[in-house]
């Protein structure tokens, strides 16, 4: 009879056992650049957290090359989900690349337009003729400043613009080669951690710049919609961890990224950034959601700026289904 129970509570184990592991099931995330910089603290924290375990996924981070390389992987199927920005639908859908946004992670633009105190900018209009730095010529920072620029009447052409990456951009405004920049918070963080003083203005208070976003293709949020609900409501779980406690949320975070070991007050700073610069919700667009005025001032500018081709119908460009 003992043998028997006993025999009975292994296969029920191992019944447990293999359920378990079928209700797991594997996603691929990737982003469009290193998975440890700061800027993709939910989703560290999202997974370190248990998060994306809590809702069945298994999730592996990889890294591609660039926001467009991310768009490309998603669409065919390399990549179940990957990260971007609120207006990269808009840039490779009319490229007949099906993606579109599933989660757009804060109200406000991830872009800041930062330069030197010494470089004599007040704003915008002061660009003429100065030396700004994005990240390259096909990436946001470049598209939201040449949106800034439009804002005051000037053109690329008014402007030395020199698309240098995130470590040319720090050292080069650091050395004084260049007097300012279109760029994230963390780059600000880095340049102002090297002693240099900065000014800087939010890009979304001149243009309707977005922030990070979530892509998966229409085949995925069709064919996987739990799997897209499960990343989705697992990285705003973690933004709002950062936004109620950036203290303890940053000594999370570099307990789950060791490449940061020892930097938790930096760390710290920047999620403090994150949470008044690109979270707050906007009016009308609560976190996670996308607005489809701001996507189609978006749509509208790189048409007539012929940084895209085509326009597209708005409604493909997002869905809001996963936030609610």
């Amino acid at each position: 009879m003992k043998r028997t129970i006993l025999k009975t509570i292994a296969a029920a184990a191992v019944a447990i056992s293999a359920t378990a592991a079928m209700a797991t099931e594997k996603v691929t995330y990737l982003f469009p650049a290193p998975d440890f910089l700061p800027a993709f603290a939910p989703f560290q924290l999202a997974k370190g957290k248990g998060y994306f375990s809590d809702a069945g996924l298994d999730v592996t981070f990889q890294v591609g090359k660039g926001g467009a390389d991310v768009a490309t992987q998603v669409a065919v199927g390399n990549a179940d989900l990957g990260g971007g920005i609120g207006d990269t639908p808009i840039i490779v859908r009319a490229n007949g690349l099906d993606i579109r946004g599933v989660a757009l992670l804060g109200g406000r633009g991830l872009t800041q337009l930062a330069w030197r105190k010494d470089s004599g900018i007040t704003g915008p209009a002061d660009l003429k003729g100065k030396s700004i730095g994005v990240l390259a010529f096909q990436d946001t920072t470049y598209y939201n400043l040449l949106g800034a620029l439009a804002s005051v009447e000037l053109s690329k052409n008014d402007v030395d613009i020199q698309a240098v990456g995130p470590g040319g951009i720090i050292q080069l405004t650091i050395a004084g080669k260049l007097d300012g920049f279109s760029g994230v918070p963390e780059w600000i963080a880095a340049v102002q951690g090297a002693g240099v003083e900065l000014d800087q203005q939010p890009i979304d208070t001149i243009f309707p710049a977005m922030a990070q976003a979530i892509i998966a293709s229409d085949k995925t949020i069709e064919e996987r919609p739990e799997v897209v609900r499960g990343i989705v409501q697992g990285v705003l779980k973690a933004i709002k961890d950062i936004e109620a406690d950036p203290a303890q949320a940053a000594k999370d975070y570099v307990s789950f990224v060791p490449q940061h070991s020892g930097k938790e007050a930096q760390i710290e700073s920047i999620m403090r950034a994150y949470t008044t610069l690109v979270y707050p919700e906007a009016e009308n667009q609560p976190l996670g959601s996308f607005d489809p005025a701001r996507i189609a001032a978006v749509q509208k500018f790189y048409v007539d700026a012929g940084l895209v081709s085509t326009a597209v119908p708005v409604d493909e460009l997002y869905t809001n289904d996963f936030v609610k």
